[in-house]
């Protein structure tokens, strides 16, 4: 089967012809149909995430058709978990001890292949094409966990306007709350793309939003923006970190957070999470706009996405081939 393979952090993937794999018990063997490319396979593509699976095949935002029966399922981030931990437990499954990822630790979607754990695949609605739905599967679960998170507030800040934050704008107009974007600076195309989906304000990520905010999230990988959305927040305000690997956060007065305003992270997803969002993202219903590549041009969707050249979703068309054929 063709594959995109990382031998080592900081090299281009490799285009490899791979045996195909073999489904073992519990496990459903997909025939790749699209996956996302997400911030995250930068992360362990730059080798910011520790002690990846090398020889690895990234990507895990992965909508399949199952070669036994020929349903289509998506295959998200979370791909294993014990089941018997204390946070298994306590219904914290994204917090397992002993998790295993999908395109770090476990093989994922840049191929034309890949095997699953049945128990963490979720049925796609029939309503988003291939495309459309793959951003779903990550984006729009952990732009789903933080939007949760970050409470019940009116006036919702998102500071990076990428896959996420286009997903998850959707979802909060359609819960009715206002939407204020924050882009890098002087990216008025990102703001006119924001304001587009329904953001009534979106400016540069240093400017102050022109009222106070009742929560943020924070979807670039930016530790300097977290005093920067602290500033922004009221009293008791929320601001919720996205990412699963941010650069350093600078030092701030502690001003910024005193008046009981709360900081916290968001880490992975339960399947409890990608079930509600699945379901809510069809009643929406949400758009996900992608700009599309092929399974060959990983290395060109991956630099595009790391330096903001992506409006909304980058996703491999890795059944593209099949398809002309």
């Amino acid at each position: 089967m063709r594959a995109m393979v990382l031998d080592s952090p900081r090299t281009p993937l490799r285009p490899a012809e791979l045996p195909e794999p073999e489904a073992g018990p519990g496990e459903v063997l997909l025939r790749v149909r699209t996956c996302g490319v997400c911030r995250t396979d930068l992360h362990v593509f730059d080798g910011e995430l520790p002690r990846p699976k090398l020889p690895l095949v990234l990507g895990h935002q992965i909508v399949g058709e199952a070669v036994e029966d020929g349903g289509r399922v998506g295959v998200p981030w979370l791909g294993w978990t014990d089941g018997d931990c204390r946070y298994c437990r306590a219904g914290l499954e994204n917090l397992c001890d002993r998790a295993r990822f999908t395109g770090y630790h476990l093989d994922g979607g840049y191929a034309e292949y890949v095997v699953a754990d049945e128990r963490f695949c979720f049925a796609v609605p029939d309503r988003f094409s291939d495309l459309q739905a793959a951003p779903l599967l990550c984006a729009g679960l952990i732009g789903y966990r933080s939007l949760r998170l970050a409470g019940d507030g009116e006036r919702l800040g998102l500071y990076g306007f990428g896959s996420s934050a286009h997903i998850i704008a959707q979802v909060a107009r359609h819960e009715g709350r206002r939407v204020f974007a924050f882009t890098r600076d002087g990216d008025t195309e990102g703001q006119e793309f924001a304001r587009g989906l329904g953001a009534e304000w979106a400016g540069g990520s240093s400017e102050q939003p022109p009222e106070e905010l009742d929560a943020a999230i924070i979807f670039a990988p930016v530790g300097a923006l977290v005093p920067l959305a602290l500033r922004a927040v009221r009293k008791a305000g929320v601001v919720v970190c996205a990412g699963i690997h941010m650069s350093d956060i600078p030092s701030f007065p502690y001003e910024l957070l005193w008046e009981e305003r709360m900081l916290r992270s968001v880490a992975n997803l339960t399947r409890r999470d990608g079930e509600d969002f699945l379901a809510l993202a069809a009643r929406v219903p949400v758009r996900s706009e992608v700009q599309t590549f092929a399974l060959e041009d990983a290395n060109e969707a991956l630099e595009r996405l790391r330096s903001g050249r992506v409006r909304g979703a980058a996703v491999l068309d890795v059944a593209e081939r099949s398809r002309e054929g």
